[in-house]
Order: C-alpha cells, then sequence, then structure tokens
C-alpha cells in the first residue's frame, strides 16, 4: 500500500470539491489492509484536515489499537480529543504514552499544546521547558514559552521573545507577542511602533488592529482609537470579519450608533452579507433605533441561533416577553447550556410574572457570600502586586468596567506564591459554596452540574477610581461568575444606606431600557467573595470615594 500516493490521491479529489470520493478511497484502502495501522493514521489526519475531528479520532483510535507504540498515532488521537473538547481524556492518554516517548520533543511539544488549551498553563510550562532541554530550537515550543512567560507575568518574557524573533524574523505572531511583553513592561512607545507596522502588513489581522485601538485608548484617544480598523476596511473593503471587529470594538465602548452605521453600510455593498445585517440590527437596537432593528429583523433570511438570541433581546426591548421565550426556547433547544439565553430568559419570565424565575435565580443558596480565609500578610501583599499590575494596566475594549483599569493574563497562573495561596483558598472556597446549593436539578442550567467536576477558567482584578462601575453584564465562559473583594471604597455619611459600590445581581442591561430592579444587593466585605451563577446579570453601584480593587474569576466544567 503506497500511502503517500493515496493521500495526494485524496487532497486532489478534496481540492477539486470531491470530499466524498476521498473519504471513500480511503474506506475502499482501509477494507484491503484492515490491520494498517499507518494506513488508519493516514485517513485520521485526511478527515482532521477537514475539520472532522470525531470521524479522524475513530482512526486514530483504531491506529493506537493496531500500533500501540505508534508515537504519531498516540499524539494525532490527543489532538483530536483536545479539539472535540475532551482534553482530560487527551492528557491521560499522553500520560500513559510518556515512560515510552519521553525523549522526544515533540511529545512534549504537543501534550504542551494540549494542557495550554486547557487552561492548564503550569504543566503547560513544564512541558514546553522539557521540550526545549530535548531541542532548544523547537520553534513552536520556544513560541508557546515566550507567550506563557508572558501570560504568567515572568520577568523575562521580552528576552523570550527577542531570542524567538532572532531566528523568525517573520513571524508575526512572534512579533505581536513582542509588541504586548514590551506595552506590560513600561514600553508603549515601541509596543505601538510595532502594532502599527503589524497593522500595514496584515491590515486583516483584527488581534493586530485590537491591541493598537486599545494602546490607543490607553493613551486617552477615545475619539480616534478606532482609526487602525478604518483604515484597514479602507485596504480590505470586502473583508467582513474585519468590519465585524470594527463594529465590536466601536460597541465596546458604548459607541453602538457608529457600529450600526458601519455594518449597515457593509450590508450595502457586499453581497451574501446576512451576518452584517443581523449586526446592524443589534446595534440599532442597543443606540434606541428600534424602529429601524425592527426592519432588519423581519427582513432577515438566517433563522440560526444567533439570530433567535439577538431578535430575543430586540423583543425583549420592545416589551414582548412571550415573543422572546418563544425564540430563547429555540436556541435552548439545541444550546441546552447557553449562558446568553438563559440570562434573557430571566429577564423574560420576570416581565410575565412567571414563577420559573425563582426557580432560575430565587432558590436559597445560588448566590453566596463567603470568606475565602486568607492570612492578613498574604492579602496585603496580593493588594500591593495588583496595585502594580493595574498602574501598568489598561481597560480592555468591550469589557463591563468603566473609569477602571484589568489586569492582563490569567491571574491565578501568575508564579507568585501569594497568588498560588490565593488559588488555593478559592478551590475550597468553591467546595463550601457547592455543598451549600440546592439540590442537583438537570433540567436548571447550574444545579444540573452541581456535581460535576469544576475548574476555574480565567481570573483577572479590577480597580475602579472614583465614579468607576461596572455595566451590566454576563460571563459566557463558566456556570459560577464571582467576585473577590480586596480594597472597598470610602463611603460618606449621606452615601451608607445606598452602598457605594455594591455588586447588583439580577438588574436589567441598560441598553434594554427594562428597569428591572436587583434581585439581590451584595455588600461587599473585604477577603469575602461574592459566588453567584452565570446566567445572572450583574453590574455594580459608582461610587464617588477612593477606589474599589477585585478579582474576579469564572469557574466552568473540566475538559
Amino acid at each position: 500500500m503506497d500511502i503517500g500516493a493515496l493521500r495526494n490521491r485524496a487532497r486532489q479529489l478534496t481540492a477539486a470539491g470531491h470530499d466524498i470520493a476521498a473519504r471513500q478511497l480511503y474506506r475502499d484502502a482501509l477494507g484491503q489492509s484492515p490491520r494498517n495501522g499507518a494506513l488508519f493514521n493516514s485517513a485520521g489526519n485526511f478527515l482532521f484536515s477537514l475539520d472532522d475531528h470525531q470521524g479522524a479520532l475513530a482512526y486514530f483510535e483504531e491506529a493506537v489499537r493496531l500500533a500501540p507504540r505508534d508515537m504519531e498515532a498516540l499524539l494525532n488521537r490527543a489532538l483530536a480529543l483536545s479539539r472535540l473538547d475532551r482534553s482530560g481524556e487527551a492528557l491521560a492518554g499522553l500520560m500513559e504514552g510518556e515512560a515510552a516517548f519521553r525523549t522526544y520533543a515533540r511529545y512534549w511539544a504537543v501534550r504542551a499544546s494540549i494542557e495550554r488549551e486547557a487552561g492548564l498553563i503550569v504543566d503547560a510550562s513544564v512541558s514546553y521547558d522539557r521540550c526545549l532541554l530535548l531541542d532548544p530550537g523547537h520553534q513552536r515550543a520556544r513560541h508557546g514559552r515566550a507567550r506563557i512567560s508572558l501570560e504568567r507575568g515572568e520577568v523575562d518574557a521580552v528576552n523570550q521573545f527577542e531570542r524567538l524573533l532572532s531566528s523568525q524574523q517573520g513571524d508575526a505572531h512572534a512579533w505581536l507577542g513582542y509588541a504586548q511583553a514590551l506595552d506590560r513592561d513600561g514600553q508603549s512607545d515601541r509596543a505601538l511602533e510595532i502594532g502599527l507596522a503589524l497593522n500595514q502588513q496584515a491590515p486583516g489581522w483584527t488581534d493586530a488592529l485590537q491591541f493598537v485601538a486599545e494602546l490607543h485608548w490607553a493613551r486617552g484617544d477615545t475619539d480616534g482609537f478606532s482609526r487602525p480598523y478604518a483604515l484597514a476596511a479602507r485596504q480590505r473593503p470586502d473583508d467582513k470579519a474585519l468590519i465585524l471587529a470594527w463594529c465590536e470594538a466601536l460597541a465596546g465602548v458604548d459607541r453602538h450608533a457608529e457600529a450600526a452605521v458601519i455594518a449597515g453600510d457593509g450590508a450595502n455593498r457586499l453581497s451574501d452579507a446576512q451576518d452584517l445585517r443581523l449586526a446592524e440590527a443589534v446595534y440599532a437596537g442597543s443606540a434606541g433605533d428600534d424602529e429601524h432593528a425592527d426592519r432588519i429583523f423581519a427582513s432577515l433570511a438566517i433563522q440560526d441561533t444567533q439570530r433567535c438570541l439577538h431578535e430575543a433581546r430586540h423583543r425583549l426591548r420592545l416589551r414582548a416577553p412571550d415573543h422572546a421565550d418563544r425564540l430563547l426556547s429555540q436556541v435552548l433547544d439545541q444550546q441546552p447550556d447557553s449562558i446568553p439565553a438563559w440570562a434573557l430568559r430571566d429577564l423574560a419570565w420576570r416581565l410575565m410574572d412567571d414563577p420559573r424565575s425563582v426557580w432560575l435565580h430565587g432558590q436559597d443558596g445560588l448566590v453566596q457570600l463567603r470568606s475565602a480565609d486568607m492570612p492578613d500578610e498574604a492579602m496585603t501583599h496580593i493588594v500591593d502586586l495588583l496595585h502594580q499590575l493595574h498602574d501598568q494596566g489598561s481597560t480592555p475594549l468591550g469589557q463591563s468596567i468603566r473609569a477602571g483599569t484589568q489586569t492582563r493574563g490569567a491571574l491565578f497562573d501568575r508564579i507568585e506564591p501569594d497568588i498560588a495561596l490565593l488559588s488555593q483558598h478559592v478551590e475550597r472556597m468553591l467546595q463550601t459554596y457547592r455543598v451549600a446549593l440546592p439540590p442537583p436539578d438537570p433540567t436548571h442550567p447550574l444545579l444540573r452540574h452541581r456535581d460535576r467536576d469544576w475548574t476555574v477558567t480565567g481570573s483577572w482584578s479590577i480597580r475602579a477610581q472614583r465614579a468607576g462601575h461596572h455595566n451590566e453584564h454576563i460571563h459566557q465562559q463558566g456556570v459560577i461568575s464571582s467576585a473577590f473583594y480586596l480594597v472597598l471604597p470610602r463611603i460618606g455619611v449621606n452615601e451608607a444606606c445606598d452602598l457605594p459600590g455594591a455588586l447588583e445581581l439580577g438588574r436589567s442591561p441598560r441598553d434594554l431600557r427594562l428597569n428591572l430592579p436587583p434581585l439581590r444587593v451584595i455588600e461587599p466585605v473585604v477577603g469575602h467573595c461574592a459566588l453567584f451563577p452565570s446566567t445572572l446579570y450583574h453590574g455594580t453601584r459608582p461610587f464617588s470615594q477612593g477606589e474599589r480593587m477585585t478579582i474576579a474569576f469564572d469557574v466552568a466544567l473540566k475538559r
């Protein structure tokens, strides 16, 4: 069996649009050679290239069964499992093969990439280091390790990117990482210079455009911060992804009307631009032009879950909660864990006086304020560290904070011992929260996962200055959200009853204009953490004196 010739023929068929024939080519070959592990591995690689990860996994599983010592088949199976959000199984299989393959750099490179995707940043750092001990010139490992050094706040991040670029001058991703590391270390002028060069060389690269826009915003250029998107759009007027990213950047700082105009202009110029037309409707509604949004929704041809979700917001805004609830039911039928759909359904049910709203968010134990039991000395060190990080931070575009800054990277992955200690205390606190929850309920968006394995999937700090607050928002990355209090604003005598800086849970977002009051107001306590379902909209009250500093993290299901 000439596997190389077979692979080339399959690629030719795929390039000509004959995917079915290419698949059949492999099936026929496997029928002739049912014990050829290398052939099964090649067939898996082919399906993987078509993004058929489930089909690829079946072939890789058979390849591993036929040739248990084949490292390529083992690694490919792990990569397929990872793409299917089964990173736990992927890493378990890799660990079983560690004794046989630990002297191979590629084994550690693949393992590190999967650990990083799974959020196991510390483990990924160790695996990258082992890869580089075996092969100091391994480019992907050098890039991954440099990126982790930036995310973890290691002091030599700039140097790591400089060493990477010494042999990879043409790697745009390495240049962007280098610019981000320079910005973190206070060299924003040089970072902006690199960012602008990337914008010129790759005008459609939205990651680089967002980086430069955020640099402009941090420098106080709040009027012209989105200029990089406008310049790129002149060079790539038909790039829908670029137009959508531009609109998202504007909407992220509450300039919805401008975003609607840009999306609408793109939809008028381009064919097959229903996604732009949907964006126009979304931003027009947020800007208050309900009639314009209504006309667009009436004419849209797409009927997917995104359209249903956005139209549900529109129907709520028009105070048609029954219509919104029907649309949200369609979303949840296909995506039962959709955080945005459940969050909007809560508002619809409250407008309809539906008792299910109490079941969703009113049960005792769903919202808790718990002490992290952190030592005072460690808390002091953490506060000092976070002040330093915030002094270097900025306000990311599209986030809920107003008049404040947010730290970069995953906070709990940093190298400082006190941060690691806090992470351990948070894990214990989550178990205490779990025990106090209501009983499991297979139909409830949080309680259906009450007894599953949880993991912290994101962590960051927010420092709000005078008048700083969070707009009402939700976190879509997990099932539980949080607010851990480190520094609280000073409260004047005339402010005490208003609880300035307090956390409001369940108040309707302002752009919906529903004026639903919060279901619960949490009075902050230093050293304590509010934990609540991610399906609850939440925001904070502004304050007039001092500052407010918190840590937030999301809790998701282990993959």
